[in-house]
C-alpha cells in the first residue's frame, strides 16, 4: 500500500509516468477501504499459521478485502475524464480484454450502495466490480482520484482457503474459478493487454535502495 501511495505522489509530482503493478501478499493480511471505520474488532487478534494476521488501511475506498491466495493490480495514471464509473470502466477495460485473451468472459456488477453495509468486499459486486458469466465476483476494485490524478487497484480472487476465509468473515467464501493457469501467466496477459488498450510502452523497473528509503519514511509518516 505505501508503494502505490509513493507510485501515485511520485506521479503527481511529474518524477513518475504512469505505473502498473502486480503483487501477492505474504504473510496473508487483510486490507481495509480508506473510509471503512466498521469491522470486526476480533480482527486485531486472528491467528494463521501461528502469525497474526496484519490489517491495513488502503489509500482507496471499498470494504475489506482478504489477501490469500489472490493477485493484486494497481495503476497510477492522469486525465481520465468522466464520472468516476466512467473511470472505473475506462481503466477496468484492460482487465476485461487480459482476462478475455485467457478464456474467461467478465462482465460489470449490478450491486448499488448495499455493499457499504458488510464489511467484507467480495460478498457484493458493484458496477465498479468485474464478474464472470455465472455471476462468480472474480475482481473488486477501488479507486482514488484527486484532481487529475488516479490510483485504481484491485484484488483478484484466484485461490482462497476455506478455513482462513471462514475464521475472517464467518462464511464459508464464494466459489471461485477453476484455473490450470499459473500466477505469471494470468500478470503476462494482463499485462499485454494493459499496452495494447492503452497503447502505452511498459518498462519493468524495480525499484532503486533510494526509492525504498523513501517509501519507508512514507510508512513511517503514517
Amino acid at each position: 500500500m505505501a508503494i502505490d501511495r509513493w507510485l501515485l505522489q511520485q506521479h503527481q509530482q511529474g518524477k513518475q509516468p504512469c505505473s502498473l503493478r502486480f503483487y501477492t501478499w505474504s504473510p496473508p493480511a487483510i486490507s481495509l477501504g480508506y473510509h471503512q471505520r466498521r469491522y470486526p474488532g476480533e480482527w486485531h487478534n486472528l491467528i494463521w499459521q501461528g502469525q497474526p494476521l496484519d490489517i491495513v488501511r488502503r489509500p482507496t475506498g471499498g470494504r475489506a478485502v482478504l489477501h490469500q491466495g489472490d493477485l493484486t493490480y494497481m495503476i497510477v495514471t492522469s486525465n481520465i475524464t468522466g464520472r468516476i464509473l466512467e473511470v472505473y470502466q475506462k481503466i477496468s477495460e484492460f482487465l476485461r480484454q487480459g482476462w478475455r485473451s485467457l478464456g474467461v468472459e467478465l462482465y460489470y456488477g449490478q450491486g448499488g450502495r448495499e455493499y457499504a453495509k458488510n464489511p467484507n468486499c467480495f460478498t457484493t459486486a458493484t458496477s465498479a466490480d468485474l464478474i464472470t458469466a455465472f455471476g462468480q465476483k472474480l475482481i473488486g476494485s477501488a479507486l482514488f482520484k484527486q484532481g487529475n490524478y488516479i490510483l485504481q487497484h484491485g484484488s483478484m480472487r484466484l485461490a482462497t482457503d476455506s478455513q482462513l476465509y471462514s475464521q475472517v468473515f464467518n462464511s464459508s467464501p464464494p466459489p471461485v474459478l477453476e484455473l490450470s493457469l499459473s500466477t505469471e501467466k494470468i500478470v503476462e496477459a494482463l499485462t499485454i493487454a494493459a499496452r495494447d488498450y492503452f497503447a502505452i510502452e511498459l518498462i519493468n523497473q524495480p525499484l532503486s535502495e533510494e526509492e525504498w528509503s523513501e517509501i519507508m519514511k512514507l510508512i513511517g509518516e503514517q
